[in-house]
C-alpha cells in the first residue's frame, strides 16, 4: 500500500517534495535524486530517496519524464504544494513601491484603470494580465441630460460616479422641448443621483403603481424619459487580458495546438470571463492549476486570481494567466496586492464623487 495516499505524506517526504517542487519551478528541468540529496539537507541516501520519490510517483503527485531520470511535479502535486508546502510572505517593500507607481495617480474612468491594472499584472509577472470590467449599470448614476434630436428622438447623455459617460439615443412617444427635457432632467437628478440603474429601475416602476393615471405632464414627461433611458445595462460583460504574447516563451506552452487554442480562448473571452465571474462568487484569492479550471485551452496553464471592489461590493476579478510552472510564492502575493490597490482606487473615486 502507498503510504501517501490521500497525501498525508511524513515530514521526510514533504521536505523533499517541496525541494523538488521549488527546483524545478527555478529552473524547470525534471529533478534527480543526487540533487536532492544534496539540496534538501536530509542526511539519508540516494536509495532512500529513489523509494520515497517511487511513492510520491505512485501517489500522483510527481512524474517521471521518459527522456530523463529526474521527476517532475504533477498538477496534483503543485497543488499540494500551494495549499499546504509553500509558506507565502507579504510583497517585498519595493515590490509594493512597483505597483502603486504603476497605477495612475489621478482619477481616471474605471475602463481605463482596469486597462492599466491588467498591463500591470502582466508587467510584473511576465504573463498574461486578465481583468474583468463590470458593467456601468454597477456604478451609482452621478448625473443625467437630455438634448433633443429630431423625430421625437432624445440623446440621452448618463454620467456615473466613476467618471464614466454613456450615451443613448431614446424613442419617445412625442416630442419634447428644451424646456420639458429640463425639468425632466432636473427631476430625475433630484430624485435618482446616486442611485444604480437597478435600484433606479424599481423605483420608476413602485413610482407608476403608486401613481396610476394622476401623473401631472411634467412628471409624466420624466419618468417616460427615465423609464426609456434606463430600460436596460447597455454594455455587455468584458474582460481585458494585456501580455497574451509572453506565454509563447515558455517551453511548456510551446506546442502550436495547444498555443493556437489558448489564443482563441483570449480572443473569444466567453469561457474566461465564465471563470472569472465564477472566482467573483468566492471573494478572495483563488488558484487553478491545469485541468482544475474545468476549460481545456487552459489545461496547461495556471491561473490565479482575487476578487476587487467598492463600498464592501464585489464588482469583478483580476488574475494572472502562465504556465503551472510559475513562482507561486511571488505571483500569488502580487496578484493579491494588486487587486487590493484598486479596490482602494476605486474607493478613493466613490468617496471623491
Amino acid at each position: 500500500m502507498n503510504p501517501f495516499t490521500g497525501h498525508d505524506i511524513d515530514a521526510r517526504a514533504r521536505r523533499l517534495l517541496r525541494t523538488l517542487i521549488s527546483q524545478y519551478l527555478s529552473d524547470g528541468e525534471p529533478v534527480g535524486s543526487r540533487t536532492l540529496a544534496k539540496s534538501s539537507g536530509l542526511e539519508v541516501s540516494p536509495a532512500t530517496i529513489r523509494n520515497i520519490m517511487a511513492d510520491l510517483e505512485e501517489a500522483g503527485l510527481v512524474a517521471s519524464p521518459h527522456t530523463s531520470a529526474g521527476r517532475v511535479p504533477t498538477p496534483r502535486g503543485l497543488r499540494l504544494f500551494v495549499d499546504s508546502l509553500l509558506e507565502l510572505k507579504p510583497l517585498p517593500r519595493d515590490e509594493m513601491a512597483r505597483l502603486q507607481g504603476g497605477l495612475p495617480p489621478h482619477q481616471t474612468t474605471t475602463r481605463d484603470l482596469l486597462g492599466n491594472v491588467s498591463n500591470l499584472l502582466s508587467a510584473m509577472t511576465r504573463f498574461a494580465g486578465v481583468v474583468t470590467v463590470p458593467r456601468q449599470g454597477d456604478f451609482p448614476l452621478r448625473h443625467i441630460d437630455f438634448v433633443s434630436l429630431p423625430d421625437a428622438r432624445v440623446l440621452v447623455i448618463l454620467v456615473f460616479s466613476d467618471n464614466q459617460v454613456q450615451n443613448r439615443v431614446v424613442q419617445l412617444a412625442r416630442p419634447l422641448d428644451a424646456g420639458e427635457l429640463e425639468q425632466a432632467a432636473n427631476y430625475l437628478n433630484t430624485q435618482f443621483a446616486g442611485l444604480r440603474l437597478a435600484d433606479i429601475r424599481a423605483h420608476l416602476a413602485l413610482e407608476l403603481r403608486e401613481a396610476g393615471g394622476e401623473l401631472n405632464r411634467m412628471l409624466a414627461s420624466a419618468v417616460e424619459l427615465a423609464t426609456a433611458s434606463f430600460a436596460h445595462d447597455e454594455d455587455a460583460d468584458d474582460v481585458l487580458v494585456s501580455g497574451q504574447t509572453n506565454l509563447m516563451g515558455y517551453s511548456e506552452l510551446a506546442d502550436i495546438d495547444r498555443l493556437r487554442e489558448l489564443f482563441d480562448a483570449f480572443q473569444q473571452k466567453r469561457d474566461l470571463l465564465q471563470l472569472m465571474e465564477m472566482c467573483v462568487q468566492a471573494p478572495g484569492v483563488r488558484l487553478f492549476i491545469g485541468e482544475e479550471s474545468g476549460f481545456s485551452a487552459l489545461d496547461g496553464c495556471s491561473i490565479v486570481t482575487a476578487t476587487y471592489g467598492t463600498g464592501g461590493r464585489m464588482l469583478g476579478a483580476i488574475g494572472v494567466i502562465g504556465p503551472t510552472r510559475m513562482a507561486y510564492e511571488r505571483v500569488i502575493p502580487v496578484v493579491q496586492a494588486t487587486a487590493g490597490l484598486l479596490s482602494d482606487a476605486l474607493n478613493r473615486a466613490a468617496a471623491t464623487s
